[in-house]
């Protein structure tokens, strides 16, 4: 098996799927192994490219077999699909995989280091905490208004429910309800307090999520996400494919030799997304306070098109600036519009 180039490996939870093959494109062998025998099949073979979907635990494997000494490459699920022959099973999509990281226009994605797996996995607790918060107060919301009593909205009434409660009488039974459900809200608040002072602490100690900050309207959580998902933005070519990648550019229908451009396409990560049309959205809430190119460009635009167009072209920007600042080693200036040195 020496002149094996390229393996393609099916990841799974207990079982792999190897699919191996030689300069050529011809099939040299299929192996069925577990996760152990996996790592001991890799630590004897001679140095390859070993390619793989970008699923779970595709990172954690290939910073392993990168320490064998082996080329990974990682490829996101979507383009390998296209290469799946007839009826699907493991071997078959191993060697789907091994097809598709050898077309010469195939991208590519970094695996992540253990930091920034951390960083992400910490941003998918606090989520997911935050989700569970809205849902609580939703409850207690909704509970009380079946009883006849409306909370005006916000997080500080919550906080002082049992006050509020000792005003009406209330069944006791839905009383001891509300009061389970008021623990389990300032339980998750603690929770999302602790996480968020973590991602702070994190933050002070990365220089280029700090000069992230310096962009108008990105936050720590902002910046902190940026960092997990983004890093030092070598994965991308330029700022644009930054915003394409995350899904703020528009999706393209073009036939016949006619350009029919559509809203965003709405890829990628959706929590990037989301948190940069918020940073849009915070900027333009405050863009009198704001001056500079930038500002200048919001309200010309604001004068034209509708706030919602105006908001996802200013979160494109903020994330090619954002990929700017990492990329090139800069700081945002407000009067030159973008990163400068």
């Amino acid at each position: 098996m020496q002149n094996v180039t390229l393996v393609g490996i099916d990841l799974g939870k207990h079982a792999f799927h190897l699919h191996g093959q030689d300069k050529a494109g011809t099939a040299v062998f299929r192996r069925k192994v577990s996760r152990k025998q996996l790592i001991e099949f890799f630590a004897t073979f001679h140095p390859c490219t070993v390619v793989m979907e970008a699923c779970a635990g595709a990172h954690c494997m290939a910073r392993k077999l990168a320490e064998l000494g082996h080329e990974v490459k990682l490829i996101s699920p979507q383009f390998v699909r296209p290469f799946v022959k007839s009826n699907k099973n493991d071997f078959v999509d191993a060697e789907a995989i091994c097809e598709a990281a050898s077309r010469p226009s195939m991208r590519f994605v970094t695996p992540k280091t253990v930091s920034q797996q951390t960083l992400s996995a910490l941003h998918r607790v606090r989520d997911s905490l935050v989700r569970d918060k809205v849902r609580t107060t939703n409850q207690m919301h909704g509970f009380l208004l079946e009883f006849g009593v409306t909370l005006p909205v916000g997080n500080a009434v919550v906080r002082r429910l049992p006050t509020l409660l000792a005003e009406h009488s209330l069944p006791p039974r839905l009383v001891a309800i509300l009061e389970r459900l008021h623990a389990h809200f300032k339980y998750l608040s603690e929770q999302i307090g602790e996480i968020e002072k973590e991602l702070g602490r994190q933050l002070a100690d990365d220089t280029i999520a700090q000069r992230r900050l310096s962009i108008p309207g990105v936050g720590a959580i902002t910046a902190s996400l940026l960092t997990s998902e983004l890093g030092d933005g070598k994965l991308y070519r330029c700022g644009r494919d930054f915003a394409a990648a995350v899904g703020l550019v528009p999706r393209q229908y073009s036939t016949g030799g006619r350009s029919n451009l559509l809203g965003i396409s709405k890829r990628g990560d959706k929590n990037i997304r989301r948190l940069l049309v918020q940073c849009a959205r915070a900027f333009m809430l405050h863009l009198n306070k704001h001056s500079g190119k930038m500002a200048d460009w919001v309200r010309s635009m604001l004068a034209r098109r509708h706030s919602n167009v105006v908001a996802c072209a200013l979160a494109n920007k903020f994330a090619r600036i954002a990929w700017a600042i990492a990329s090139r080693d800069t700081v945002f200036d407000a009067c030159m519009r973008s990163a400068a040195r």
